[in-house]
């Protein structure tokens, strides 16, 4: 019987090792952090629309990064409404100019207050000043609580980190859905383009440095069809996580 089953052995062997190859293909893939499940998208039955299902009002009191040294502390603006149907559009040359021209304030080191209205072409959006329940923050809930565009949007952000020391040689590291670009005290620090996962450290700027006191982190997340989503925190010259922050909305 055994010389019936010696055809096989070169066929079973050669299918094990491309699934083998196909395996460590799949996990090259995956990026330098680890990839997110996304959470469930609310069922069109669902009609809470509420805030707190995800997030905290954001409080006077400062807060630290989670156990990852994830920024979970944002001012995030109501979404600017774009025409977009697909994400494949997002070239650097793209968000430079949607970023530029869609922008709140060319005033990158601007700080907005909570629950204030700013214009973006012919939209009047508010500001909500927010902590994510989870280590990243899902845009996609933040839209469907406040019954916003859910598809087809750009959304800003900002936050305010003060550091006890300045700090050397850190990297800004971020993913998102689908397109971001992130700023430090007012100067470009990282741009993710192209049709992005949120994956965990994504992308990771070159060496900053974090001053004494206050920093300005400003961000601008842009997606069409699917899931909204960024993390973001900072990694010292040893590619830790910086957790001896506090995070702030002023």
């Amino acid at each position: 019987m055994n010389r019936h089953n010696k055809p096989l052995l070169p066929f079973l062997s050669f299918v094990v090792l491309v699934s083998l190859q196909l395996g460590s293909l799949t996990a090259f893939a995956q990026g330098p952090g680890p990839r997110i499940p996304l959470p469930p998208i609310p069922l069109k039955g669902d009609t809470t629309h509420t805030l707190s299902k995800h997030f905290t009002p954001a409080s006077a009191a400062k807060k630290a990064p989670d156990a990852q040294g994830f920024i979970q502390r944002w001012l995030v603006l109501e979404p600017v409404k774009k025409d977009i149907v697909r994400n494949n559009i997002f070239t650097d040359n793209y968000l430079r100019t949607t970023f530029s021209t869609d922008n709140f304030s060319s005033d990158y080191t601007l700080v907005p207050h909570n629950g204030e209205t700013v214009k973006v072409g012919s939209q009047d959006l508010k500001w909500y000043a927010l902590d994510s329940k989870a280590f990243n923050f899902n845009l996609y809930h933040f839209t469907y609580a406040l019954n916003k565009p859910k598809y087809g949007i750009l959304v800003w952000l900002v936050t305010v980190i003060d550091s006890p020391e300045e700090v050397q040689n850190v990297r800004l590291a971020a993913g998102c859905n689908s397109g971001s670009m992130w700023w430090l005290n007012g100067q470009e620090a990282l741009l993710l383009s192209g049709d992005r996962d949120m994956i965990a450290d994504n992308g990771t700027s070159g060496r900053l440095t974090l001053k004494k006191g206050k920093n300005i982190i400003r961000g601008a997340v842009i997606n069409g069809p699917g899931m909204a989503n960024f993390c973001m925190r900072f990694l010292d010259k040893k590619g830790a996580p910086i957790k001896n922050l506090r995070i702030g909305i002023e």
